[in-house]
């Protein structure tokens, strides 16, 4: 499998720029789905009290005002970029989600209903949850959709097995029965995009091809510059899984290509 160029796209402002014949992106992750409850508000808004409802970023993801948003990626999955939708991150998710599995879990298979295009899930838990949980819902996605399933570590819970932000050990994750469905690890590499830290997260067991090298936009002209060459010098030595940018809108000019470039003319193994 070639390597993974993936745009993280949360800010929409459209994706013209990298939808068209021979574009270098493979991924797109569309962000961020979220779960919780309608608050309280006055009669005449005709909203109920504590009703249950999935967000994309902050409306429902069948909002009016993200009918371009689904017509762009739709473009691009027909252009052969893979469309991978992403719960979860800063915003949290995974609390509501397991506290109210049998009413959110639904939600968001029906989001992929409404959207048959969506090839993959991204599950980026940044909120304290159990292994088990974890194990279950992964379990249930891959019985339920017809999707890639990948995850967003940090760089750390791959190259140690301490608990990262979830709380739980990614290792114990990859060894059990669960991880044989997960894919790749987008792994946030921010402020430590490097060799070393690559090297280190092989070491401790997983290998190159499911291990995706993540920065954070906006780039100084230093820190692109270090992206281009650690790529470039562990796709010598490596069948890297890839490279991903958080997040589209502030990406450098030309990122997606010279991280192909960066990544093509190695020596793989």
């Amino acid at each position: 499998m070639d390597p993974r160029i993936i745009y993280y796209y949360q800010t929409f402002d459209g994706l013209d720029g990298i939808l068209h014949k021979g574009t270098p992106v493979t991924h797109i992750h569309l962000s961020s789905i979220h779960f919780g409850y309608l608050k309280e508000t006055k009669p005449e808004e005709n909203e109920r009290f504590g009703k249950p409802y999935i967000h994309l970023n902050d409306k429902d993801p069948e909002d009016p005002s993200f009918d371009k948003v689904w017509d762009e990626v739709e473009r691009a999955s027909a252009l052969g970029i893979k469309v991978a939708l992403m719960v979860g991150g800063a915003g949290g998710a995974y609390k509501d989600l397991f506290d109210n599995f049998d009413v959110f879990y639904p939600m968001l298979l029906q989001v992929f209903a409404d959207h048959s295009f969506l090839s993959g899930i991204n599950l980026d838990i940044e909120e304290p949850v159990s292994l088990s949980q974890i194990t279950m819902l992964i379990d249930r996605l891959s019985t339920d959709l017809d999707a890639e399933i990948s995850m967003a570590p940090l760089s750390g819970s791959l190259a140690t097995d301490g608990g990262g932000m979830g709380g739980f050990s990614y290792k114990d994750l990859w060894t059990s029965p669960a991880g044989a469905y997960i894919s790749y690890f987008n792994g946030q590499f921010y402020g430590s995009f490097s060799v070393e830290t690559f090297e280190a997260c092989v070491a401790n067991g997983y290998p190159p091809h499911a291990i995706v090298m993540g920065c954070l936009a906006p780039l100084s002209e230093k820190d692109e510059k270090n992206v281009y060459e650690t790529l470039e010098s562990l796709a010598k030595k490596y069948k890297i899984g890839g490279a991903f940018l958080w997040e589209y809108f502030e990406a450098p000019k030309d990122w997606a290509p010279k991280v192909k470039k960066a990544l093509t003319p190695s020596t793989l193994h």
